[in-house]
């Protein structure tokens, strides 16, 4: 082994052991309240200032997303999986920017984003997973879930109001009816894994204070004043109830078909880059190859090659 090579193992050592304190394990507590907004590096990392590990963190994302292109042309060329990514955070936390820096360097065509808006009537005469089973990735695709599934489970336990335009039978609205709604969210995920299609979830943890200072950037600058919607402000005063809702939908949904990974998003630019390793390690996970000719096409490429070289110069 070279002492390049020794250094990229060390690095994916590295990498892979960051990824795993993100990883929410299966089985365990989310652990919000202890989990970091603000990632302060580990490793090569620990000593960084802040300012030293934005800048290192924007030449990770960089090298990331090469990779990341990579990893989703083998992943369009192999069609066998696809990859259902799910951003879910509290306002202002850093979607929209994370999937814009972070999607930069792939082909467009291999990627979907959707973003659930309120239920039209239609959907709502239908299961809650009609809707969302419609814009799950084809196979070579990555699909971006901006916002999910799991609002059902976070925003409509928040807003249990919410819950009546869904004409649901029964009126238990409790702790049984939440799990049920855990349950059929992780048997979803796991039909889709099994048929090839792998589903990571990503909450963006940002803090209140962070939230705060993000809106009031917002109100002070006239060209992004209308990404601020007072009605945030409304929801802001509900945060320990999203907090408490998050923390149990996380928990009872973090599975080994469909992990949720944690990630501190107080500094974007580090959000990016363990955003883009994480998307990476997952589609690398999945063992791709890309298809093999066979003799026959391996022969009429020669022939096509010889008829190239052929013509005149």
């Amino acid at each position: 082994m070279t002492p390049t090579d020794a250094t990229n193992a060390d690095n994916a050592d590295q990498r892979r052991r960051i990824l795993a304190d993100l990883r929410v394990t299966p089985g365990t507590s989310a652990g919000l309240d202890a989990r970091p907004t603000l990632w302060e590096g580990v490793g090569e990392y620990e000593s960084l200032s802040r300012d030293e590990l934005s800048a290192t963190a924007k030449d990770v994302l960089h090298r990331g997303i090469k990779r990341l292109s990579d990893a989703q042309e083998l992943l369009w060329a192999s069609d066998t999986h696809s990859i259902l990514v799910v951003f879910q955070a509290m306002d202002a936390a850093g979607k929209d920017s994370t999937i814009e820096h972070v999607m930069t360097g792939v082909n467009p065509q291999g990627v979907s984003v959707v973003s659930f808006k309120s239920p039209s009537s239609e959907e709502l005469d239908h299961t809650f997973l009609w809707r969302i089973q419609k814009n799950a990735p084809e196979r070579g695709r990555i699909g971006i879930f901006n916002r999910s599934q799991y609002e059902e489970v976070i925003a409509l336990q928040v807003h249990p109001e919410w819950l009546e335009k869904q004409a649901l039978p029964g009126d238990d609205r409790g702790p049984a009816f939440w799990a049920a709604r855990h349950d059929d969210l992780n048997a979803w995920e796991r039909h889709l894994d099994r048929n090839g299609t792998k589903v990571v979830k990503l909450f963006l943890h940002v803090s209140k204070a962070e939230q705060k200072k993000r809106f009031l950037a917002r109100l002070d600058n006239p060209d992004k004043t209308w990404k601020f919607n007072a009605n945030d402000v409304t929801e802001r005063a509900r945060w320990e109830e999203y907090m408490a809702a998050y923390e149990g939908a996380i928990t009872a949904t973090s599975t080994e078909w469909a992990p949720w990974y944690v990630v501190p998003a107080d500094n974007k630019h580090v959000l990016q880059a363990l955003t883009v390793a994480i998307l990476v390690d997952t589609i690398e996970a999945l063992d791709l190859q890309y298809p093999t000719v066979s003799d026959k096409d391996r022969e009429r490429n020669a022939e096509a090659r010889l008829l190239l070289e052929a013509e005149p110069s």
